[in-house]
Protein backbone atom coordinates (compact mmCIF):
# COMPACT_ATOMS: atom_id res chain seq x y z
CA UNK A 1 0.00 0.00 0.00
CA UNK A 2 1.28 3.70 -0.61
CA UNK A 3 1.73 5.82 1.78
CA UNK A 4 -1.07 8.35 2.12
CA UNK A 5 -0.03 12.34 1.87
CA UNK A 6 -3.07 14.56 2.95
CA UNK A 7 -2.22 17.68 0.63
CA UNK A 8 -4.14 21.00 1.48
CA UNK A 9 -4.62 23.41 -1.50
CA UNK A 10 -4.46 20.92 -4.61
CA UNK A 11 -6.16 23.61 -6.73
CA UNK A 12 -3.94 25.98 -6.71
CA UNK A 13 -0.42 26.34 -8.60
CA UNK A 14 1.85 25.12 -6.79
CA UNK A 15 -0.47 22.41 -4.78
CA UNK A 16 -1.13 21.03 -8.47
CA UNK A 17 2.35 20.34 -9.13
CA UNK A 18 3.03 19.17 -5.71
CA UNK A 19 0.37 16.75 -6.41
CA UNK A 20 1.64 15.64 -9.63
CA UNK A 21 5.29 14.86 -8.10
CA UNK A 22 3.76 13.23 -5.51
CA UNK A 23 1.93 11.09 -7.71
CA UNK A 24 4.62 10.60 -9.86
CA UNK A 25 6.35 9.32 -6.69
CA UNK A 26 3.94 6.75 -6.14
CA UNK A 27 2.47 8.35 -2.93
CA UNK A 28 -1.42 8.15 -2.52
CA UNK A 29 -2.82 11.57 -2.60
CA UNK A 30 -5.91 12.74 -0.58
CA UNK A 31 -6.32 16.63 -1.51
CA UNK A 32 -8.29 19.06 -0.27
CA UNK A 33 -10.77 21.24 -1.51
CA UNK A 34 -13.05 23.75 -0.04
CA UNK A 35 -15.47 23.86 -3.39
CA UNK A 36 -15.63 19.59 -3.81
CA UNK A 37 -17.43 20.78 -7.46
CA UNK A 38 -13.69 21.48 -8.59
CA UNK A 39 -12.66 17.68 -8.07
CA UNK A 40 -13.18 16.46 -11.51
CA UNK A 41 -11.18 19.38 -12.92
CA UNK A 42 -8.35 18.74 -10.78
CA UNK A 43 -8.47 15.13 -11.58
CA UNK A 44 -8.54 16.11 -15.23
CA UNK A 45 -5.72 18.60 -15.41
CA UNK A 46 -3.36 16.01 -13.46
CA UNK A 47 -4.44 13.20 -15.50
CA UNK A 48 -3.25 15.33 -18.83
CA UNK A 49 0.23 16.39 -17.73
CA UNK A 50 0.36 12.16 -16.96
CA UNK A 51 -0.44 11.58 -13.34
CA UNK A 52 -1.83 8.08 -12.31
CA UNK A 53 -4.62 9.49 -10.66
CA UNK A 54 -6.44 5.68 -9.64
CA UNK A 55 -4.47 6.67 -6.56
CA UNK A 56 -5.63 10.42 -6.31
CA UNK A 57 -8.96 11.71 -3.59
CA UNK A 58 -10.56 14.83 -2.10
CA UNK A 59 -11.96 15.90 0.66
CA UNK A 60 -13.75 18.93 1.15
CA UNK A 61 -11.85 21.00 4.43
CA UNK A 62 -12.44 24.75 4.96
CA UNK A 63 -9.37 26.70 6.33
CA UNK A 64 -11.79 28.42 8.99
CA UNK A 65 -13.66 25.44 9.85
CA UNK A 66 -13.09 22.70 12.26
CA UNK A 67 -15.33 20.43 10.27
CA UNK A 68 -13.55 17.79 8.67
CA UNK A 69 -9.79 17.66 9.17
CA UNK A 70 -10.15 14.91 11.61
CA UNK A 71 -11.53 12.38 9.27
CA UNK A 72 -9.32 13.85 6.50
CA UNK A 73 -6.47 12.66 8.48
CA UNK A 74 -7.44 9.17 8.67
CA UNK A 75 -4.72 6.77 7.20
CA UNK A 76 -2.34 9.58 6.87
CA UNK A 77 1.22 9.30 6.79
CA UNK A 78 2.12 12.90 5.69
CA UNK A 79 1.06 16.75 5.48
CA UNK A 80 1.59 19.60 2.63
CA UNK A 81 0.07 22.20 4.08
CA UNK A 82 0.05 24.05 0.64
CA UNK A 83 -2.88 26.17 0.91
CA UNK A 84 -3.09 29.63 1.68
CA UNK A 85 -4.06 33.05 -0.05
CA UNK A 86 -1.79 34.74 -2.52
CA UNK A 87 -2.45 38.01 -3.78
CA UNK A 88 -1.23 40.62 -6.00
CA UNK A 89 -3.81 43.00 -5.33
CA UNK A 90 -3.93 43.44 -1.28
CA UNK A 91 -7.60 43.51 0.42
CA UNK A 92 -8.54 46.57 1.89
CA UNK A 93 -8.93 44.57 5.03
CA UNK A 94 -5.81 42.81 5.80
CA UNK A 95 -8.00 39.96 7.84
CA UNK A 96 -9.11 38.66 4.62
CA UNK A 97 -5.54 37.40 4.11
CA UNK A 98 -4.08 36.93 7.69
CA UNK A 99 -6.59 35.25 9.15
CA UNK A 100 -7.17 32.14 6.68
CA UNK A 101 -3.33 31.97 6.71
CA UNK A 102 -2.95 32.03 10.74
CA UNK A 103 -5.82 29.92 11.72
CA UNK A 104 -5.89 27.59 8.75
CA UNK A 105 -2.04 26.55 9.18
CA UNK A 106 -3.23 26.06 12.77
CA UNK A 107 -5.99 23.76 12.53
CA UNK A 108 -4.00 21.63 9.66
CA UNK A 109 -0.79 21.17 12.15
CA UNK A 110 -2.86 20.71 15.13
CA UNK A 111 -5.42 17.93 12.87
CA UNK A 112 -2.16 16.49 11.73
CA UNK A 113 -0.70 16.27 16.12
CA UNK A 114 -3.59 14.76 16.86
CA UNK A 115 -3.00 12.03 14.11
CA UNK A 116 0.26 11.69 14.99
CA UNK A 117 1.15 12.56 11.26
CA UNK A 118 5.26 11.81 10.98
CA UNK A 119 6.00 14.82 9.18
CA UNK A 120 4.82 18.27 8.54
CA UNK A 121 5.46 20.35 5.01
CA UNK A 122 4.68 23.74 5.09
CA UNK A 123 4.45 26.10 2.31
CA UNK A 124 5.82 29.20 3.88
CA UNK A 125 7.40 31.98 1.78
CA UNK A 126 10.46 34.20 1.01
CA UNK A 127 7.68 36.88 2.34
CA UNK A 128 8.46 35.67 5.63
CA UNK A 129 12.07 36.36 5.81
CA UNK A 130 13.18 39.50 3.15
CA UNK A 131 11.18 42.82 5.29
CA UNK A 132 11.85 44.77 8.19
CA UNK A 133 15.54 44.35 8.05
CA UNK A 134 18.31 47.33 8.83
CA UNK A 135 20.28 46.61 6.12
CA UNK A 136 18.52 46.30 2.77
CA UNK A 137 22.27 45.12 1.18
CA UNK A 138 22.95 42.01 3.55
CA UNK A 139 21.85 39.06 2.03
CA UNK A 140 19.20 37.02 3.28
CA UNK A 141 19.22 33.26 5.17
CA UNK A 142 16.62 31.23 6.69
CA UNK A 143 17.59 32.92 10.31
CA UNK A 144 16.14 36.06 9.14
CA UNK A 145 12.53 36.99 9.62
CA UNK A 146 10.33 39.43 8.58
CA UNK A 147 8.94 42.14 11.08
CA UNK A 148 5.73 41.49 11.43
CA UNK A 149 4.96 45.54 12.90
CA UNK A 150 7.61 46.86 9.91
CA UNK A 151 5.49 49.24 8.33
CA UNK A 152 7.62 47.52 5.23
CA UNK A 153 5.12 44.46 6.01
CA UNK A 154 2.63 44.33 3.10
CA UNK A 155 -0.99 41.96 5.14
CA UNK A 156 0.46 39.49 2.85
CA UNK A 157 3.82 39.28 4.54
CA UNK A 158 2.33 39.31 7.65
CA UNK A 159 -0.03 36.70 7.34
CA UNK A 160 2.85 34.14 5.93
CA UNK A 161 5.04 35.38 9.00
CA UNK A 162 2.00 34.74 11.13
CA UNK A 163 1.08 31.69 10.12
CA UNK A 164 4.93 30.52 9.68
CA UNK A 165 5.63 31.09 13.63
CA UNK A 166 2.31 29.72 14.61
CA UNK A 167 3.55 26.27 12.91
CA UNK A 168 6.37 26.68 14.96
CA UNK A 169 5.07 27.51 17.86
CA UNK A 170 2.95 24.65 17.80
CA UNK A 171 5.42 21.71 17.08
CA UNK A 172 7.77 23.20 19.66
CA UNK A 173 4.84 22.55 22.68
CA UNK A 174 4.33 19.33 21.35
CA UNK A 175 8.17 18.34 21.43
CA UNK A 176 8.08 17.57 17.49
CA UNK A 177 9.98 20.48 15.88
CA UNK A 178 12.01 18.95 14.34
CA UNK A 179 8.75 16.91 12.14
CA UNK A 180 8.29 20.19 10.37
CA UNK A 181 9.68 21.20 7.48
CA UNK A 182 9.03 24.41 6.40
CA UNK A 183 9.59 25.77 1.92
CA UNK A 184 10.17 29.18 1.45
CA UNK A 185 10.13 30.25 -2.14
CA UNK A 186 9.86 33.27 -4.35
CA UNK A 187 7.57 34.04 -7.01
CA UNK A 188 6.82 31.19 -8.64
CA UNK A 189 6.78 30.50 -12.39
CA UNK A 190 6.54 27.54 -14.58
CA UNK A 191 4.21 25.47 -16.91
CA UNK A 192 0.98 25.82 -15.96
CA UNK A 193 -1.81 22.51 -15.18
CA UNK A 194 -5.35 24.36 -16.03
CA UNK A 195 -6.37 27.52 -17.57
CA UNK A 196 -6.27 29.46 -14.44
CA UNK A 197 -3.24 31.21 -14.21
CA UNK A 198 -3.17 31.96 -10.52
CA UNK A 199 -1.26 35.05 -9.53
CA UNK A 200 2.10 34.38 -10.04
CA UNK A 201 1.31 33.42 -14.24
CA UNK A 202 -0.64 37.42 -14.00
CA UNK A 203 2.55 38.98 -14.25
CA UNK A 204 3.85 37.05 -17.39
CA UNK A 205 -0.15 38.17 -19.35
CA UNK A 206 0.50 41.33 -18.32
CA UNK A 207 3.83 41.55 -20.00
CA UNK A 208 2.60 39.70 -22.87
CA UNK A 209 -0.58 41.49 -23.56
CA UNK A 210 0.72 44.88 -24.76
CA UNK A 211 -1.08 47.14 -23.16
CA UNK A 212 1.64 48.75 -20.33
CA UNK A 213 3.37 51.14 -21.80
CA UNK A 214 6.35 50.44 -19.22
CA UNK A 215 7.29 48.84 -16.84
CA UNK A 216 7.50 49.85 -13.14
CA UNK A 217 10.70 49.04 -11.30
CA UNK A 218 9.66 45.96 -9.17
CA UNK A 219 12.17 43.52 -8.22
CA UNK A 220 11.24 40.00 -7.15
CA UNK A 221 13.22 36.34 -5.67
CA UNK A 222 12.15 34.18 -8.43
CA UNK A 223 11.84 29.96 -8.51
CA UNK A 224 10.51 27.63 -10.75
CA UNK A 225 7.09 25.80 -9.38
CA UNK A 226 8.72 22.18 -10.72
CA UNK A 227 11.70 22.73 -8.53
CA UNK A 228 9.49 24.14 -5.43
CA UNK A 229 7.22 21.21 -5.74
CA UNK A 230 9.95 18.37 -6.00
CA UNK A 231 11.48 19.95 -2.50
CA UNK A 232 7.97 19.70 -1.33
CA UNK A 233 8.23 16.04 -1.54
CA UNK A 234 12.23 15.76 -0.61
CA UNK A 235 11.40 17.39 2.31
CA UNK A 236 8.54 14.68 3.55
CA UNK A 237 11.52 11.63 4.11
CA UNK A 238 14.79 14.11 4.20
CA UNK A 239 16.31 14.06 7.28
CA UNK A 240 17.95 16.99 6.53
CA UNK A 241 14.84 18.78 5.99
CA UNK A 242 13.03 18.39 9.83
CA UNK A 243 13.45 21.37 11.77
CA UNK A 244 14.67 23.39 8.91
CA UNK A 245 13.27 26.48 6.99
CA UNK A 246 15.03 26.27 2.75
CA UNK A 247 15.05 29.34 0.66
CA UNK A 248 13.51 28.68 -2.79
CA UNK A 249 15.27 31.66 -5.27
CA UNK A 250 16.54 31.12 -8.49
CA UNK A 251 17.68 34.84 -8.15
CA UNK A 252 16.10 38.50 -7.85
CA UNK A 253 15.13 39.82 -11.15
CA UNK A 254 13.44 43.46 -11.88
CA UNK A 255 10.26 43.25 -14.22
CA UNK A 256 12.53 44.88 -16.94
CA UNK A 257 15.14 41.85 -16.55
CA UNK A 258 12.00 39.78 -16.48
CA UNK A 259 10.75 41.18 -19.80
CA UNK A 260 14.56 40.74 -21.42
CA UNK A 261 14.37 37.12 -20.58
CA UNK A 262 10.87 36.49 -22.50
CA UNK A 263 11.91 39.37 -25.68
CA UNK A 264 13.65 37.14 -27.85
CA UNK A 265 11.29 33.62 -27.08
CA UNK A 266 8.26 36.01 -28.10
CA UNK A 267 8.97 38.69 -30.73
CA UNK A 268 5.97 38.97 -32.36
CA UNK A 269 4.77 40.32 -28.36
CA UNK A 270 4.57 43.70 -27.95
CA UNK A 271 6.70 43.34 -24.84
CA UNK A 272 7.54 46.35 -22.95
CA UNK A 273 11.35 47.52 -22.88
CA UNK A 274 10.62 51.27 -20.89
CA UNK A 275 11.02 51.34 -17.20
CA UNK A 276 9.52 53.86 -15.14
CA UNK A 277 11.27 56.14 -12.93
CA UNK A 278 11.36 54.93 -9.18
CA UNK A 279 10.16 59.10 -8.53
CA UNK A 280 6.48 58.95 -10.64
CA UNK A 281 6.24 54.74 -8.77
CA UNK A 282 7.06 56.81 -6.23
CA UNK A 283 4.28 59.28 -6.60
CA UNK A 284 1.93 57.24 -8.53
CA UNK A 285 1.42 54.87 -5.33
CA UNK A 286 0.34 57.78 -3.01
CA UNK A 287 -2.55 57.34 -5.06
CA UNK A 288 -2.87 53.50 -5.93
CA UNK A 289 -3.35 51.03 -2.76
CA UNK A 290 -2.32 47.72 -4.99
CA UNK A 291 0.98 49.51 -6.07
CA UNK A 292 1.69 51.39 -2.75
CA UNK A 293 1.21 47.67 -1.15
CA UNK A 294 4.08 46.99 -3.51
CA UNK A 295 6.32 49.69 -3.12
CA UNK A 296 8.89 47.75 -0.92
CA UNK A 297 9.44 45.72 -4.31
CA UNK A 298 11.04 49.07 -5.77
CA UNK A 299 14.59 50.26 -5.35
CA UNK A 300 17.15 48.42 -4.38
CA UNK A 301 16.22 44.38 -5.05
CA UNK A 302 16.96 42.14 -1.69
CA UNK A 303 19.33 39.25 -1.94
CA UNK A 304 19.08 35.58 -0.30
CA UNK A 305 21.60 33.80 0.19
CA UNK A 306 20.16 30.30 -0.52
CA UNK A 307 22.50 27.25 -0.03
CA UNK A 308 19.76 24.47 1.21
CA UNK A 309 17.47 24.11 -2.04
CA UNK A 310 20.02 23.35 -4.43
CA UNK A 311 22.37 21.05 -2.54
CA UNK A 312 18.92 19.01 -1.54
CA UNK A 313 17.98 18.91 -5.01
CA UNK A 314 21.48 17.75 -6.05
CA UNK A 315 21.56 20.28 -9.54
CA UNK A 316 21.16 24.12 -10.15
CA UNK A 317 17.58 25.56 -9.58
CA UNK A 318 15.97 26.01 -13.01
CA UNK A 319 16.59 29.17 -14.48
CA UNK A 320 13.86 31.92 -14.20
CA UNK A 321 14.45 32.64 -17.74
CA UNK A 322 13.35 28.69 -18.09
CA UNK A 323 10.85 29.44 -15.60
CA UNK A 324 9.75 32.61 -17.25
CA UNK A 325 9.32 31.17 -21.13
CA UNK A 326 7.67 27.98 -19.50
CA UNK A 327 4.44 30.14 -17.93
CA UNK A 328 4.74 32.39 -20.81
CA UNK A 329 4.33 29.44 -23.88
CA UNK A 330 1.55 27.93 -21.04
CA UNK A 331 -0.24 31.19 -21.12
CA UNK A 332 -0.10 31.36 -25.37
CA UNK A 333 -1.28 27.76 -25.76
CA UNK A 334 -3.91 28.08 -23.59
CA UNK A 335 -5.13 31.02 -25.09
CA UNK A 336 -5.22 32.98 -21.82
CA UNK A 337 -3.23 35.81 -23.37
Amino acid sequence: MPDTVLLTGISGFLGGHVALALLREGYAVRGSLRDMSRAEAVRASLARAGADIARLDFVALDLLSDAGWAEAMAGVRFLQHTASPFVLSIPADPQALIAPAVEGTSRAIRAALAANVERIVLTSSIAAIQYGHPDPARPLTEADWTDPQSPRANAYARSKTLAEREAWALMAAAGRTRDLAVLNPAVLFGPLLDDDPGTSALLIRRLLDGRLPALPPLHLGCADVRDVAALHVAAMTDPAAGGERCIVAEGTYGLPDIAAMLRPAFPERSIPRRTLPLWLVRLAALFDADLRANIEETGAPKRFAPTRAAARLGRPLISTAEAARATAHSLIARALV
